[in-house]
């Protein structure tokens, strides 16, 4: 466990060497300074002349909201249809029938939102044609929205109440261009060289050494697989995801897939300190979020370690830890920490199954995927973590009696509502989608089983659909798996979810930022909070805690801390 824990701590100091630069690079791009791929402007004036866009026009933050909003219902309504019409379209060479009506909207939704919650299984439910022209589309512009409104968020928070917070057709169009294409390339081309597949070429059909006959789906692995771990994304090619080998073909791949996953939002951090000129400010929240992915993947880690003890008692060798649902060829120290480090982007990608984990290590999933902030997903883990930090300047300057304010703008009670409204939200939505679940479970004419919801039941089948649902509003995506999702019940609601766990946080932050813009800017004295200590840092992360512990406490205690208590 020690080698293991070495190995995810140089991962981590690699791709921090990694971020540092990106995020100055994504300072100079999001500002209009020179930087590298500057030959790039003429491709993006043209695209952005034939579309009638004037790139120089600032919006305010409602103009900006609703540009970003309108742009979403233009892209889900193509792939909803073409998910339900995909057995009769071009590159489907597998013969994949067209999608259900409401499997089509889950998963358009689904990718749109940056969740990519997968209820049908990769290979066998998409076409080349989906796979491409629609999943692996949507996990680029909704990766490029997310860049866009975490960078029109910190551009709010500049000095000057006469700006506007910039074109999002501009930022998005650059987020595409200047870094999401050109990184995807790069890391591409080395999936490729690892083995991943890139071909349209249909199924390749074998003969064992025992005479069966057996299947073996392939397609364009190589041009998906990227932009769904650099954009926080999460949606496998194939249904096994990253512990599939087409998918991951080796451990030098899996090393990249651990990278790739934390670059950009790790470089996000950056951008924010090399952006407002506040890099002390910067190396504050990697701080706080380097703490949080700790506190969260070491009771992941040490639970499967240790092992299940039902199976110790039956007097079979754990030394591997819990190697149930896990990828053999990373073991579980590894894959655990894929895990946490996917719950907590979050990406959603996985190499094992969740379900398989022990009950601390759900919790601890939970957790990270409810709070959203350490590093969390690209652009949208820095809304997160700004909710957070409105609360924790407004309740920590009333703490020494001086008025709240943040980069010299006051922070009113409308702004403290705000925050603290969606944060209530976040967790609300979820917790009643789960309880509407288990109403329903309970009440179901014939019993529960009629449904063929779950596999297991009691409190890890309770922990099962809770995971759905804060999977589903947290943009993670992930499955718990044990769960019978592709119905019309987990369809819509889990698309409910996914509505509000993406737009929620990102129209709540704007509209707090459109409040401190109108505000006149006020210079910092002696008596002016310091968000950018250590001290403050530490405030910082443990009202995180403490908000997210309070408010998941009880619904833990009934899911994965009582198949904890029960076990042992």
């Amino acid at each position: 466990m020690l080698s293991d824990s070495c190995g995810f701590a140089l991962i981590f100091l690699i791709t921090l060497l990694l971020a540092l630069p990106l995020g100055a690079y994504m300072k100079r791009v999001y500002n209009g300074d020179k930087s590298l791929l500057d030959f790039l402007k003429p491709v993006e004036n043209w695209i952005l002349k034939i579309c009638g866009i004037d790139p120089e026009k600032s919006m305010d933050w409602k103009q900006y909201v609703i540009a970003l909003l309108i742009i979403q219902i233009i892209w889900v309504v193509p792939a909803f249809v073409v998910l339900m019409l995909q057995g009769k379209l071009f590159l489907n060479p597998a013969h994949v029938p067209g999608m259900e009506w409401s499997l089509a909207l889950n998963s358009a939704i689904s990718f749109l939102t940056s969740t990519n919650l997968q209820h049908y299984s990769g290979e066998s439910g998409a076409s080349y044609l989906s796979q491409t022209a629609v999943f692996s589309f949507l996990q680029f512009v909704s990766a490029a929205t997310s860049l866009a409104a975490g960078v029109a968020i910190v551009r709010g928070l500049t000095a000057d109440p006469g700006t506007g917070l910039g074109n999002f057709f501009n930022d998005f169009l650059r987020s595409c261009t200047r870094i999401l294409l050109p990184l995807s390339i790069i890391v591409a081309i080395l999936f490729m060289t690892g083995g991943m597949p890139m071909t349209f070429k249909g199924p390749h059909k074998i003969i064992t050494l025992q005479g069966d006959t057996v299947t073996v789906a392939k397609g364009p692995v190589a041009s998906m697989i990227p932009i769904k771990e650099l954009g926080s994304n999460g949606g496998g090619f194939f249904g096994a995801n990253d512990a599939h080998p087409f998918e991951n073909p080796g451990f030098a791949t899996f090393v990249i897939h651990f990278i790739i996953v934390l670059l950009l939002p790790m470089a996000f951090i950056f951008f924010i300190g090399y952006y407002l000129n506040r890099k002390k400010f910067a190396w504050m929240l990697f701080g706080v979020m380097t703490a949080g992915l700790l506190l969260l993947i070491i009771p992941i880690v040490k639970e499967e370690a240790k092992g299940n003890p039902r199976i110790t008692a039956m007097g079979i060798n754990q030394s591997a830890g819990n190697m149930e649902g896990k990828e053999v060829r990373f073991g579980a120290d590894y894959s655990a920490f894929y895990c946490a480090e996917n719950v907590v982007i979050p990406a959603g990608t996985v190499a094992s199954v969740h379900d398989s984990y022990m009950p601390l290590a759900d919790t601890a999933m939970l957790i990270g995927m409810q709070i959203d902030a350490f590093f969390g997903g690209l652009g949208t883990g820095w809304i997160n973590m700004f909710m957070y930090l409105i609360i924790a300047v407004f309740i920590g300057t009333l703490m020494i009696g001086r008025s709240p304010e943040l980069f010299g703008k006051k922070i009113s009670t409308k702004e403290m509502q705000v925050a603290v409204g969606v944060s209530v939200l976040q967790v609300l939505v979820p917790v009643v989608l789960a309880a509407i679940a288990c109403f329903v479970y309970v009440n179901k004419t014939g019993g529960g089983d009629t449904l063929g919801w779950l596999s297991n039941k009691g409190p890890h089948g309770f922990t099962a659909m809770l995971y759905e649902f804060v999977s589903s509003a947290a943009g993670n995506g992930s499955n718990f798996a044990g769960l019978g999702n592709n119905t019309l019940f987990w369809n819509l609601t889990t698309s409910i979810a996914m509505l509000s766990g993406r737009f929620v946080p990102i129209a709540g932050a704007f509209m707090i930022v459109g409040l401190m813009k109108q505000k006149r800017y006020i210079p910092a004295s002696l008596g002016t909070l310091q968000t950018d200590s250590a001290t403050f840092g530490v405030f910082l992360l443990v009202m995180i805690l403490i908000l997210s512990a309070l408010s998941l406490f009880v619904i833990l205690m009934a899911g994965p801390m009582a198949e904890h208590f029960s076990l042992h």
